[in-house]
């Protein structure tokens, strides 16, 4: 490892000024990805601004009803929060499907957001991956790819974002705040992480220095009927082969409101827009959630070995979808 020079931040300001003072720095908070990175050489810092004891670990309600979750809020305890639990259990259900116990209680909720792609190619030096280094050459492409995107790729990067609170904040309508040297600005979960295009180095929209200060869960998702689900090779402490975090509001047979994302088909959070156009106003059964959940997945590009993925998700999505609509059509 590199040596590199550190500085605990007393304050967002002091974080934001020291970034900016630094090339080539990086924020520091629960270091569960990035400290692995670090060992493995992918990522080469000369300076850590350490954030994890800024005063951003709350979670509070706010005036109108919404939920203000700062950046620094264990994984842990934001899935364990009765508010979470109570009003936003796709969130909940979705932090306890994403690692260990260990690592959940170090994690935070901004680093969650940040954590990069598991491509292995991204994570092996001796690998071509654009992602890693611009220009060098997507070595998945054409090599082993099962656990690769089948939504939203390019030529120059495949990879998929792996977070599982990501999925479920998209779905949820959740925003991210973000504070820099230009003062704060709001972005919605669901366009924070961006696709691959001609730039796959670009994980997120998040600016030069910026820090995330918190997620914003909104008023008018809370208590709406939610859940996530995940399916991985594995019981735990493995990454989704596809996921999906659903919000679904059903008034006598209709359905009234609908947020539906996909985890582990793109490089980011797939928020599932033709699918919920299609559910609002029709009828809440398991042919029309099916109908509608293809409607989405028709723009799929499978690649050589990861077709599977298509059906996989959408088995998933009309589980979760006729499994919430089933006690409102009681």
């Amino acid at each position: 490892m590199k040596p590199f020079g550190y500085l605990r931040a007393g304050s967002a300001d002091e974080a934001a000024q020291a970034f900016a003072a630094h090339p080539g720095a990086r924020y520091l908070g629960g270091g569960t990805n990035l400290v692995d990175l670090m060992k493995l050489g992918v990522e080469r810092p000369d300076f850590l601004v350490d954030v994890s004891r800024l005063p951003l670990d709350a979670v509070e309600e706010l005036p109108d009803g919404s939920l203000k979750v700062g950046a620094t809020v264990r994984n842990s305890d934001l899935a364990a929060h009765p508010l979470v639990r109570d009003r936003y259990p796709a969130l909940s259900q979705a932090l306890l499907a994403g690692a260990s116990g260990q690592l959940r209680n170090t994690a935070t909720t901004g680093g969650n957001l940040l954590q990069r792609t598991r491509c292995p190619y991204f994570q092996d030096l001796s690998k071509p991956c654009n992602k890693r280094q611009p220009g060098s050459g997507c070595g998945a492409l054409e090599s082993e790819h099962r656990d690769h995107a089948v939504l939203g790729y390019s030529e120059r990067c495949i990879a998929t974002n792996p977070s599982d609170m990501a999925v479920a904040l998209a779905a949820l309508d959740a925003r991210v705040e973000l504070y820099g040297r230009e003062g704060a600005r709001s972005v919605p979960v669901a366009e924070f992480h961006r696709l691959p295009g001609d730039q796959p180095e670009r994980d997120t929209e998040i600016r030069p220095g910026e820090l995330i200060t918190a997620v914003v869960l909104p008023a008018a998702t809370a208590h709406l009927p939610s859940a996530y689900r995940k399916a991985r090779d594995r019981a735990s402490y493995a990454f989704a082969l596809a996921s999906v975090a659903v919000v679904l509001r059903v008034s006598e047979g209709t359905v009234a409101q609908a947020g539906i994302a996909f985890g582990a088909l793109a490089h980011r959070p797939w928020r599932a827009r033709r699918t919920e156009e299609a559910l609002v106003g029709g009828p809440a059964t398991a042919e029309a959630f099916a109908d509608a959940v293809d409607l989405e997945l028709a723009a799929a590009r499978p690649l050589r070995d990861n077709a599977y993925k298509v059906p996989l998700a959408r088995n998933l999505a009309v589980d979760v979808l006729t499994r919430l609509a089933a006690p409102a059509t009681v």
